[in-house]
């Protein structure tokens, strides 16, 4: 068998009052697009600081391309591009600068030209000598997945890389993931938008009070909800009686999830006799959020290896 781009061992973190990673085992393989989702406080984020050397775990390990990330940091280190979630950068370098500056860090010299074509895939080539303060957030978080790949590591993660950007942003950058991934890179991603994660990630894993609690591909996961996903838009109220099946609601519409097709007819039956009229119905199959709303919740689920 291959070996993992991520190999991570009965990885063990723990604080005085908080285990934040219970003994967890997960492979991420060469040229996977693999998916890292849970809820807030789950452990991804001390997860993806321990492999990028940046936390030291209690116990167990990390290979990233075979490289201890402990014993042989250096090398680790050189394999991973790291776009962190949270917005860090240099005031006093321009773009430009600071990818040059990133490359140095890891010896590159006359990096360029690979500088000008990552830049130009997150439609950075306009402000590659503006300062960086003067940058707006979205833009700052673009010069933050252009340093992580300055060095073109094999194996990049992307913790919430689209938070709070817009949907230029979100688009271009999926397309220059996309086509690193088809080139042999790995790819892990982070995010609460589940939509990205169900429409990019082949594989995912589900993590909950720091012990993965689902890991397979994405259709296995999608498999496992059965029923459909109803978007309803009403002019009077929802009925009490389909108060159960409600998994969102936003601005004018609500989602119901239903456990067969057959169950539509009996909705509509009960907007009828309230008085609510159906001004609009979509009618769909599960999505990756029922799965993960049915994940979380489940309090029967056990860690998987």
């Amino acid at each position: 068998m291959n070996q993992p781009a991520i190999d991570v061992r009965a990885l063990t973190k723990q604080y005085p009052q908080l285990r934040a990673l219970d003994a967890i085992d997960l492979q991420v393989q060469a040229g996977e697009f693999f998916g890292l989702l849970g809820p807030n406080g789950a452990g991804k984020t001390t997860l993806i600081s321990i492999v990028a050397g940046l936390t030291r775990a209690t116990s167990g390990s990390v290979r990233v391309m075979g490289h201890d990330v402990v014993a042989d940091f250096r090398a680790a280190r050189r394999s991973l591009g790291v776009v962190p979630q949270e917005l860090v950068f240099d005031p006093f370098f321009t773009v430009r600068e600071m990818l040059r500056i990133q490359s140095g860090y890891f010896g590159l010299r006359h990096n360029d030209a690979w500088i000008d074509e990552i830049m130009e895939a997150l439609d950075l080539t306009p402000k590659a000598n503006v300062n960086m303060r003067a940058l707006s957030g979205g833009m700052k978080r673009r010069v933050l997945v252009a340093q992580a790949l300055v060095h073109r590591p094999p194996v990049i993660v992307l913790d919430e890389p689209t938070a709070g950007v817009d949907v230029s942003l979100r688009q271009g950058l999926w397309q220059f993931m996309q086509r690193l991934n088809r080139d042999g890179h790995t790819i892990v991603l982070t995010t609460h938008y589940l939509e990205e994660a169900q429409q990019m990630c082949g594989r995912i894993a589900m993590l909950k009070a720091g012990r993965i609690v689902a890991l397979e591909s994405t259709r296995a996961l999608l498999h496992r909800v059965a029923g459909v996903q109803v978007t309803l838009r009403l002019s009077g109220a929802l009925p009490p009686a389909l108060r159960a099946q409600v998994v969102a609601e936003e601005a004018e519409r609500t989602v119901l999830r239903l456990g067969h097709a057959r169950e539509v007819g009996a909705v509509l039956e009960a907007c009828r006799l309230a008085g609510s009229q159906i001004e609009e119905l979509e009618v769909g199959p599960a999505d990756l959020e029922d799965v993960f709303l049915q994940v979380m919740s489940d309090e029967s689920e056990r860690s998987v290896a």
